[in-house]
């Protein structure tokens, strides 16, 4: 990959870096201040009047007279609700990429063209039948599609308004753009090795688990970013399947709480927003190397 020589692109490169952390760098410095001072004056104003404490990360975590209990129910709230939804549409879209790339399921070519065209429907309308669904079941006529798993005791449904349900959404949601993406990934596995394997007497699972899964990692890396920071940052699924109440709410519902009726939190809220933000963070920086080689893959021809 050539490299930024001209001294013009370099300036603007620089430029677009400064303006970009420009924002954050406010709300990083606004988190620090006293809601005296926040509501006083500008952020930029710090140069000049350095007031800075810790007491609004401390009101944070601690939940303080604002919300008992604080962040950290919902911190791992969300972790329960991202890590497996993360990893369900991951395995089962690398799963549909190698059927359809190399086990000659016959119409592969439409059923990917189905699965494609899946991601025109908007979220926001079939939130309210996917939840009917899973309360309620779904069947067509006689035959059901997918059950009803009701507890005998209290007649309510065992995958309304818990971590499953979210599971479950998140995983229908992102498997169209998962799918696409490894099977696109995973058609430039050479032919030679995938054929050189299935004469060696190798199994689709062993293929599957020892050559597609080690040579589509980038890919698998990619879809991991993008699946995890949505489930991390969504707000919109969480409150129409889990409700806000911090036995599965997750950190957004406690940032949207948090804000207050008339946005009287905010030095709060920017603390609460830099601790909801470690998490995507490590998991970016861990897996950008991989990222970076999976966006990049067939950008370059040999």
């Amino acid at each position: 990959m050539s490299k930024l020589r001209h001294p013009f692109a370099s300036v603007v490169v620089i430029a677009v870096a400064v303006l970009w952390t420009i924002p954050t760098f406010g709300l990083l410095v606004t988190s620090f201040r006293p809601p005296w001072a926040d509501f006083a004056s500008g952020w930029w104003t710090v140069f000049a009047q350095p007031n800075l404490t810790l007491d609004n990360y401390e009101t944070v975590l601690t939940g303080g007279d604002v919300l008992p209990g604080g962040i950290t129910p919902y911190f791992f709230n969300s972790l329960a609700v991202a890590i497996p939804a993360t990893m369900f549409p991951i395995i089962l879209a690398a799963m549909a990429a190698y059927a359809l790339n190399w086990m000659q399921v016959r119409g592969a070519v439409i059923i990917l063209l189905v699965i494609v065209s899946l991601q025109v429907v908007p979220i926001q309308m079939a939130l309210i039948p996917m939840l009917e669904m899973l309360n309620t079941g779904w069947s067509i006529g006689p035959i059901p599609i997918v059950p009803t798993f009701v507890d005998p005791e209290t007649g309510r449904s065992l995958l309304a308004g818990n971590f499953a349900s979210l599971w479950i959404a998140h995983t229908i949601f992102a498997l169209p753009f998962a799918t696409y993406l490894l099977f696109v990934f995973g058609s430039k596995v050479p032919k030679e090795l995938m054929e050189a394997a299935r004469v060696d007497g190798a199994s689709h699972a062993y293929i599957f688990r020892r050559i597609f899964l080690p040579l589509t990692i980038p890919a698998l890396a990619s879809v991991a970013i993008f699946q995890f920071i949505w489930v991390w940052n969504d707000l919109l699924i969480a409150i129409t399947f889990v409700g806000g109440g911090p036995q599965v709410a997750p950190i957004t519902a406690y940032l949207s709480y948090l804000n207050g009726g008339f946005g009287q939190n905010e030095h709060l809220l920017t603390a609460a927003a830099f601790v909801a933000i470690l998490v995507p963070l490590v998991i970016f920086f861990t897996l950008q190397r991989f990222f970076v080689r999976g966006l990049t893959t067939g950008a370059i021809s040999s």
